[in-house]
């Protein structure tokens, strides 16, 4: 990739009014910058205080400015941070100064582009910075910061290096064919296999959840009208989201709440009730219900348990969304609460009295797969869960033609292709139009 040459700015804090601001410049003319805009260069990693000018020597703030010279900085390149009031205001000159002075600003994510571009980050740990910004659990802040600090980059290392070793072993086997290896019959290659096979095994599981964790799980909850969704909506928040009455059709949008659950940060979605002949106001609240069906990760079906139940669900649901009934009412029916066997999971709960409430909420945690993982949880983001997926899929290719065809160049071709996958995790063969999507991501500053 092409080298940074130009020096780049932006405010390192949020838009708004706040008792500091920090205004952050990278690049080759970090130094000459500050000489103009504080008189002097400050002393490395030395908090200095001064006044803040703009190129014709007009005072715009005081406060302290911070010098990490390259290569010692967060981007690899001179950086200078200028702490001020934190006021848009202020920010807003402060930036403008320096863009007189010959910086740019910065784009989404180019701070965070630039450590990675001079190797300060790998590409999972780039990642992470905006995943702990945007953590959504304390569980998920913390797995962000062992991603920053390379406990996912070092898995994704590890299972590469088994690739490597065996790739080594396979096309050695071929390069000399006078030591008559079979590949079927040779128990070293048949335990380096299986093991490199439990290691994607391992990695996949963990890195499901800690795509769950950064992600967070959708459920979307569906249903008649007045089977109960909008109260059990409000009794799993806690917080009176949706309007409930005795009239049915309440519900005519679509409502979103944002819980905890045990770690695990769940959006719920609370629909319109789906029944025939319904008026244009309500149809249009069946269509968004029908909507987030299609981008949910699992339905919620309540049924009023107080009436005969229905066969089956009333709705078609895309393929691979876990659907669960849930019997509402047991307060009425006299039903017990939990979990109750069936073709199809069954939760049986009153919404408005809590009984059966903490089976649910097991319920959907066994359903995100999430579990805690302590110490070793990581986070992850679909692509590379897709990525690991595509590895592993490549893996099991070459170890199948191996099997089948007695094929050890078509196993080392399948070994090179899954290392290949893996590299695009952690930035070693990412292609540059997806260096741009992920930093694009990024807020401005970071």
């Amino acid at each position: 990739m092409a080298a940074n040459t130009d020096t780049i700015v932006a405010p390192a804090t949020p838009p708004g009014v706040g008792g500091v601001g920090v205004v952050r410049i990278s690049g080759d003319d970090a130094e000459r910058i500050a000489r103009a805009m504080l008189g002097s260069l400050p002393e490395p990693r030395v908090a200095t205080y001064a006044t803040f000018v703009n190129s014709r020597g007009e005072a715009l703030d005081q406060g302290l400015a911070l010098y990490f010279p390259s290569p010692a900085s967060f981007t690899g390149e001179s950086v200078i941070e200028l702490h001020g009031h934190g006021g848009p205001i202020v920010m807003s000159l402060l930036v403008d100064a320096a863009i007189e002075l010959g910086a740019r600003l910065a784009e989404p994510g180019e701070f965070s582009k630039r450590a990675f571009l001079n190797d300060k980050l790998d590409l999972v740990q780039a990642e992470a910075i905006a995943d702990l910004i945007d953590s959504g659990t304390a569980q998920a802040a913390r797995a962000a910061l062992r991603s920053l600090n390379g406990a996912f980059s070092d898995a994704v290392n590890e299972l590469v290096e088994q690739l490597t070793a065996l790739r080594m072993y396979v096309e050695a086997a071929i390069d000399f064919p006078e030591e008559e290896i079979d590949f079927l019959a040779d128990d070293e290659l048949v335990e380096r296999l299986s093991s490199c096979a439990a290691s994607f095994e391992s990695l996949l599981s963990k890195a499901a959840v800690g795509r769950v964790m950064r992600d967070g799980y959708q459920v979307v909850i569906v249903g008649r009208p007045n089977a109960g969704k909008s109260s059990l909506m409000n009794r799993l928040s806690g917080e009176e989201t949706a309007i409930v009455t005795e009239i049915a059709g309440t519900t005519r949008d679509v409502l979103r709440e944002r819980i905890n659950i045990d770690g695990l940060a769940v959006e719920l979605v609370d629909t319109a009730g789906l029944r025939d002949n319904p008026d244009r106001i309500e149809e249009e609240g069946i269509r968004r219900a029908r909507k987030a069906m299609a981008a949910a990760d699992a339905v919620l079906w309540i049924q009023d348990a107080t009436e005969p139940v229905p066969e089956g669900i009333e709705e078609p649901v895309p393929d691979g969304v876990p659907v669960t009934i849930v019997r509402n009412k047991i307060d009425l029916s006299g039903d017990t609460p939990g979990i109750v066997g069936g073709d199809r999971p069954v939760v049986q709960l009153a919404a408005k009295t809590g009984e059966g409430l903490d089976a649910l909420r097991k319920h959907i945690r066994d359903l995100a797969g999430f579990r805690d993982l302590g110490e070793g949880a990581f986070t992850a983001r679909r692509r590379h869960v897709e990525a690991l997926r595509e590895a592993q899929k490549r893996f099991e290719a070459g170890r199948t033609a191996l099997q089948a065809a007695r094929a050890g160049e078509l196993l080392a071709e399948e070994l090179r292709l899954s290392q290949q996958a893996l590299g695009t995790i952690t930035g070693e063969f990412t292609p540059d139009d997806l260096l741009g999507r992920i930093f694009s991501e990024f807020c401005i500053g970071k």
